[in-house]
């Protein structure tokens, strides 16, 4: 993977320096820069690059990298990983090439099919492209989002860059954008186009933009689809997934550089590794687990466990660590690799198996992006669960919910927190419609519960601000299918890119590996849009089809173990590690300071799950990353 930015409308080399080299991390194995003069009237601009090598690591992949006689000029990051036949299909139109890299047939597919040539990428990638002919860039990201791509305008100059603080190195000093505020504590993330910096913008996934006479136009190139096919067998449909998976896998094998893959000894990096195994015989994958005292909190099955022992059945070069990060140290410097405030504890994970794999690999396969399309997560279950609620009137539903609500707590650590947090979690959204009560279930805050939160100012200046409103309108886009393809959608437009594929990329990039994700290849996203929802969802048992197509590739133990979620160990670290880091960041001076919160409303956060009666660790989480995050980029005497 790679870092790119750049600019059109301006003249300004230190400038471009400046921003490719805040984006070292992302690309240590290279740099560069090009310039286009205004001489004779002409637009100026500028591309910069940060090279992670992976595909011919010779210098003829180096970018900037020019085409066509210096009309295109590209920086790119990604991989495409059909490079090789798209390739072929252009040599034997006559085209010849000078490396081995797959940037070269990007650039040779788009001057061949202009932007048309989407159509026909398999691969993860944001890249910007400058015709120097024609005056224009022209943008994209990959259908899913997996690689980033950010934009703002300011004085009739357009900026872009895989990372926001590239962006910040030419803009003005940033301010937080208020109606993504309330969208961020709802979800722990903001969904695109917008970002918490006012001004500053994301392409979404599955777009591209061209920018041309001083105007970005935005369109959407391809959309996720579910055109359910019936008549199969059970037995079919899983050779079809089983086949096309592992076909995807093999096809993101390719590399010029060490690669290997995560094991967490569960269903999906266990279908990446078994595959693996079976196409070179030395394969390496990397475990990373808890101690006993950081999982005190936790009632999460044993992973380093399965890991170990499906790594000797596979014969796998495999490596564990048990970590005891030092997170006080650790958090602020993941605050600023994630630019905006994600606070999702798995990013922390991401990043320490991301820096332990380091030692011995560039590349590493994940099984991530299963659960958004076989319906893996416990809220799809939840959602079919509590479908026949609906049958109830919403009244007698609510008088349930408010009768309940404050009565169930989470007592004391043990192994009942679990199926009383789930209980908890059910019950808030117990009285809603079928839609509004996924949404719960994918938030943190009831709008009256964000609302109390608010500091005054705050509240009345957001009003009745939706921070859903995003989730509705892919929500009504699929207002005709059938209901669970129709949640799937609704993640695969939001929570995928916006907080997995988003933290992912960071803390890899963090620790300068490139992380794949195989489980969503294009070919195998278009054929679960194909699969009839009974077969992701049957009865109780998630991502059924996907579990059936892994019988007999791997043991039953690690298919049908119970789902464990990547995280940490957040509420052991907000107990103890974290406790004077909380109590500093989170004090009633602090917010009120900061005049966005109530500092009654923070305190009691606080209190509540400090007693037990409340399970707040991740509301506690997301306001604590938030103060670091202000304290990083937004406060003047900061630099970023």
């Amino acid at each position: 993977m790679c870092g790119i930015c750049g600019f059109v409308g301006r003249a300004d080399g230190p400038l471009i320096e400046s921003m490719t080299e805040v984006l070292a991390h992302r690309g240590p194995d290279g740099e560069g820069v090009k310039l286009f003069g205004s001489e004779r009237g002409r637009v100026p601009a500028a591309l910069g690059h940060r090279r992670l090598s992976i595909l011919d690591t010779s210098a003829r992949g180096a970018q900037p990298m020019a085409y066509a006689d210096e009309r295109y000029w590209i920086t790119y990051n990604g991989e495409l990983y059909n490079f090789r036949q798209l390739r072929a299909g252009l040599e034997a139109d006559g085209l010849r090439f000078a490396s081995d890299c797959d940037t070269e047939v990007l650039l040779a597919m788009y001057a061949r099919h202009g932007e048309r040539m989407l159509d026909r990428l398999n691969g993860i990638f944001a890249f910007a492209i400058w015709d120097r002919e024609r005056q224009e860039l022209f943008m994209a990201r990959d259908r899913l989002g997996v690689k980033p791509l950010y934009h703002a305008q300011h004085h009739g100059v357009l900026y872009f860059a895989s990372e926001l603080k590239a962006l910040l190195r030419a803009l003005p000093a940033p301010s937080i954008r208020h109606s993504a505020l309330a969208e961020y504590l709802t979800f722990l993330w903001v969904p695109d186009p917008g970002t918490l910096f006012e001004g500053m913008h994301q392409l979404p996934a599955g777009h591209c933009a061209r920018y041309s006479n001083g105007q970005l136009a935005v369109r959407e190139y391809w959309d996720a689809g579910f055109e359910v096919e019936g008549g199969a067998s059970d037995a079919a449909w899983a050779e079809r997934v089983r086949e096309t998976a592992q076909t995807a896998i093999r096809r993101q094998m390719v590399s010029d550089v060490p690669l290997g893959s995560f094991l967490s000894g569960g269903l999906d990096s266990g279908a990446v590794v078994a595959t693996m195994k079976g196409t070179t015989k030395k394969v390496t994958s990397y475990t990373v687990g808890f101690s006993e005292e950081d999982l005190a909190h936790e009632i999460v099955p044993d992973d380093l466990g399965y890991a170990r022992r499906l790594s000797r059945e596979l014969d796998l070069d495999h490596h564990e660590r048990v970590l005891r990060p030092e997170i006080v140290e650790l958090l602020p410097k993941l605050v600023w690799h994630l630019d905006e405030p994600i606070a999702d504890p798995a990013a922390i994970t991401t990043y320490l198996i991301c820096s332990a794999g380091r030692e011995r690999l560039t590349v590493i396969l994940s099984g991530m992006g299963a659960d958004e399309i076989f319906a893996g997560y416990p809220r799809h279950l939840a959602a079919q669960l509590t479908r026949p609620a609906d049958l109830l009137p919403r009244p007698f539903r609510k008088a349930v919910r408010t009768s309940l609500d404050g009565r169930l707590t989470m007592g004391k650590p043990g192994r009942l927190r679990g199926p009383r947090r789930n209980a908890m979690k059910l019950l808030r959204g117990l009285d809603q419609p079928s839609m509004d009560r996924y949404l719960t279930y994918s938030s943190y805050y009831r709008p009256e519960e964000l609302s109390r939160l608010l500091s005054g100012e705050l509240r009345a200046e957001l009003g009745a601000y939706d921070p859903f409103h995003r989730h509705r309108e892919y929500a009504a886009r699929r207002a005709d299918d059938q209901w669970l393809n129709r949640l799937l959608y609704v993640d695969m437009k939001t929570f995928l890119p916006c907080l997995n594929l988003a933290y992912t990329d960071r803390m890899s990039m963090a620790a300068s590996t490139e992380v794949r994700v195989p489980l969503l290849d294009d070919e195998l996203v278009e054929l679960a849009g194909h699969v009839p929802p009974g077969l992701k969802l049957r009865r109780t048992t998630r991502k059924y089809v996907l579990k059936k197509a892994m019988e007999g590739v791997l043991p039953d133990e690690v298919i049908w173990r119970p789902k464990a979620g990547f995280g940490a160990p957040l509420r052991a670290w907000i107990d103890e590690d974290l406790r004077p880091l909380v109590d500093d960041c989170l004090s009633p001076e602090t917010v009120r300071n900061r005049g966005l919160f109530d500092p009654a409303a923070v305190q009691g956060l606080v209190r509540d799950n400090q007693a037990g009666t409340a399970d707040n660790a991740l509301r506690i989480w997301a306001l604590l990353v938030l103060e670091l995050w202000q304290r990083t980029f937004v406060d003047q005497n900061s630099r970023a």
